[in-house]
């Protein structure tokens, strides 16, 4: 016998709990903005406008985009084969693989700053053998791309690996069938629809390599105009001059938060136009 349909009545426990729980996030969400707000209030407009003048800022800020930029685009390029591998599982050893991609994320900045001066460094292990050849990477601005690719790549890797994986892979067996070979594959079907995934990956990589510190001051060093990233400024301007800190503060979080949002919206349109 055919059950009558009887519409389901919301239950008034869930929005009841729900309020209940946005109660509860207040204290979280109040530590999260006071001290962002702190920052913004602490700075006035024209001094804002006024330290942006300056030589220093001005060169932190280029340094800092310029660099991180082209961390993001070396590791997309590189990252993106590794990435594909991972979520096939196509080599031996692929949990192992897996779990030293993202040591970087959890070690310390200091070790990893160190890892790479002994690595690439003038008597590093690799370092020795470019330098014979007339290559020096450390306390250039290669090393700050360097430690910056090392530091924020996992999170591009990763988030690839997750977009990649969502992808039935009778999707690409079937574009094979029909005569597609494996760069059309990866072009026309791969990407497309793992290209969310690969965008957020990309920003979050972006927004790391512009944060990033402690490998950068102990690979690179610490010179104005060469390797002094914002970061970098905002550590020496604290000893030195606070409100060089408080402006390059200020338009690090500013532009990041922008810049995420933005990502935000393209993949909220996104996802409802499916």
């Amino acid at each position: 016998m055919v059950q009558p349909y009887t519409e389901e009545k919301p239950s008034p426990l869930k929005p009841r709990l729900a309020r209940l729980f946005q109660w509860l996030s207040l204290p979280m969400l109040a530590f999260i903005c006071l001290p962002l707000l702190a920052l913004f209030l602490r700075t006035s407009p024209s001094q804002l406008w006024l330290n942006l003048h300056r030589t220093q800022v001005l060169q932190a800020i280029v340094l800092s985009l310029s660099t991180s930029l082209t961390a993001t685009l070396i590791t997309v390029i590189l990252g993106t084969p590794l990435a594909y591998a991972l979520a096939r599982n196509a080599f031996r050893y692929h949990r192992f693989i897996d779990t030293l991609i993202d040591l970087p994320i959890i070690l310390p900045p200091a070790v990893a700053g160190i890892a790479l001066l002994v690595a690439f460094g003038r008597r590093g292990l690799f370092g020795s053998w470019l330098n014979s050849l007339g290559i020096n990477i450390a306390f250039t601005t290669a090393a700050v791309i360097i430690a910056q690719i090392f530091i924020a790549a996992p999170f591009y890797i990763k988030a690839a690996k997750l977009g990649f994986s969502s992808i039935d892979w009778e999707l690409e067996q079937a574009a094979g069938l029909d005569g597609a070979n494996p760069w059309q594959v990866f072009r026309y079907v791969i990407i497309p629809l793992a290209w969310a995934a690969l965008l957020g990956g990309s920003v979050m990589t972006w927004a790391r390599a512009m944060g990033e510190f402690g490998a950068t001051i102990i690979f690179a060093g610490n010179f104005p105009g060469r390797t002094q990233t914002m970061p970098l400024a905002i550590y020496i301007g604290f000893e030195l001059d606070l409100n060089v800190a408080l402006t390059l503060s200020v338009i690090l979080v500013g532009f990041s938060f922008l810049v995420l949002m933005l990502v935000k919206g393209i993949l909220q349109r996104e996802v409802t136009a499916y």
